[in-house]
């Protein structure tokens, strides 16, 4: 018996949830367990027990990956290697320019994850903006748009090892030919649009080739008039000025990043290449005294455990997934939507969908488990581009990630420039509209010549 049309139910209310809540992972849960009560009866709780047991058993790289990722993120944060970038930085950014295109390399140097990527930068570039006063707002920008877009585009990221299990699951992504979900993401990426789009917008900006608009445009005319670096709602944020002056080694940076990236890519293991990774930052920083062996294991805990949120986001989403397959949700889905259905135009409306429920669930990535096991076959059943439709999905998540003003990486974008939220968020909110209608005409186009 096919409980398609229970499933759909089920998946709306979990979307209904998310949003009000801002929480996918306890709705995601609920979800499971109210389909395997419908799929099992009065043996669902011993048949969701097997099911979640069976995901975690699948996903074990996965969820060493994503753990690990934390660890790393954590030392290398630890270890104040990005504050290496300001003692050389503050030497050559002497004009807005030189300053907003140092950001800019910085934001695609530090691609391993958008919070570190947020928040090493913003420490380390605070106060060379304010000498050559440059507002803050642009900062906070500038690290938005540097963040989940240049995640996005790397595979090496913590974006692509979610996302790209996510989309391996699927039959339509299998098909592509891919050995790995590290080879089926790479496919997508150069259709990413939003993302590209984001990226140029910072780089004609920081070129002084696009406009200023709106808050942001008022920001700047702060400046000139007052010299202030950013807002009377923003004091409460810059209280201690000694903030972001500690000193660090660039190369306690930069040399497990490299080894991460060359290990991967010589094996084409992410395990293996963040195991070395960790032995190299093991044996520098306590040779150099960094830290204690002690004090690098508790970070290296601390880490793991700060990715606790996202593995249980992970198992609560693919255990769903899982359950919502076998009720034929997605056969359901398809037999329903089909008809009225165009594979040209699907790639577009995918990104119109995933980007309105990332900006309001602010949660790209649980975005991303609900639509995918949708939107994936029910394009394939249209005829519409896999590898498009990854890119929309993704595409999407980045659009909501970067415009919701109470997203996390929103806000730490934010914290990690000094500034009131909703200062950054009004600033830069004209940016990411143009990226997106942007966006809307390219996956359009693309629909058509793909």
């Amino acid at each position: 018996m096919s409980y398609g049309l229970i499933a759909v139910i089920i998946v709306i209310g979990i979307v209904i949830g998310a949003i009000a809540t801002k929480k996918c992972e306890p709705f995601l849960i609920a979800g499971s367990i109210i389909g395997a009560l419908f799929l099992y009866k009065q043996n669902f709780i011993t048949e969701w027990v097997a099911t979640l047991e069976e995901v975690m058993s699948a996903e074990a790289y996965l969820i060493l990956v994503c753990g690990l990722f934390g660890s790393i993120i954590a030392l290398l944060t630890a270890s104040k290697g990005h504050f290496g970038f300001a003692k050389i930085v503050s030497k050559i950014c002497n004009t807005e320019k030189k300053t907003l295109f140092t950001t800019f390399i910085l934001g695609v140097i530090i691609f391993i994850d958008d919070y570190l990527n947020v928040l090493s930068i913003g420490t380390a570039m605070k106060k060379v903006y304010d000498k050559v006063k440059v507002p803050r707002e642009a900062l906070a920008y500038l690290l938005d748009s540097t963040g989940s877009p240049v995640c996005v585009m790397f595979p090496f990221s913590s974006w692509a090892a979610y996302f790209g299990a996510i989309f391996f699951a699927q039959e339509s992504v299998q098909a592509l030919g891919a050995k790995t979900w590290m080879g089926a993401y790479i496919k997508a990426i150069p259709f990413c649009v939003y993302p590209i789009v984001a990226l140029l917008i910072v780089i004609l900006f920081s070129a002084g080739l696009f406009p200023k608009l709106g808050g942001m445009k008022k920001a700047y005319d702060r400046v000139a008039a007052t010299g202030k670096v950013y807002s009377d709602a923003s004091k409460k944020y810059n209280m201690d000025d000694a903030e972001g002056e500690q000193d660090g080694n660039i190369l306690n940076f930069l040399i497990p990043m490299l080894v991460l990236v060359v290990v991967a890519c010589v094996t084409g293991n992410l395990v293996v290449a963040q195991v070395v990774c960790l032995a190299v930052t093991l044996v520098m920083y306590l040779s150099e005294k960094l830290m204690t062996f002690t004090e690098y294991w508790d970070n290296f805990v601390k880490g793991f455990a700060d990715m606790l949120p996202i593995i249980i986001l992970l198992i609560a989403a693919l255990t769903f997934q899982t359950i919502a397959s076998n009720m034929q949700m997605t056969e359901f889905f398809i037999d329903l939507t089909q008809p009225i259905l165009s594979a040209k135009i699907f790639p577009m409306l995918a990104f119109i969908i995933t980007g309105i429920l990332a900006f309001m669930i602010a949660n790209a990535w649980g975005v991303c488990t609900l639509v995918a096991p949708v939107l994936l076959p029910l394009g394939a059943s249209v005829g519409a581009n896999a590898i498009l439709i990854m890119a929309a999905i993704l595409s999407g998540c980045a659009f909501g990630n970067h415009a919701c003003f109470y997203c996390d990486t929103t806000v730490l974008a934010s914290q990690g420039s000094g500034i009131d939220n909703f200062d950054h968020a009004v600033s830069q909110l004209p940016y990411v509209l143009i990226g997106a209608a942007v966006s809307i005409v390219g996956f359009l186009v693309l629909g058509f010549v793909y």
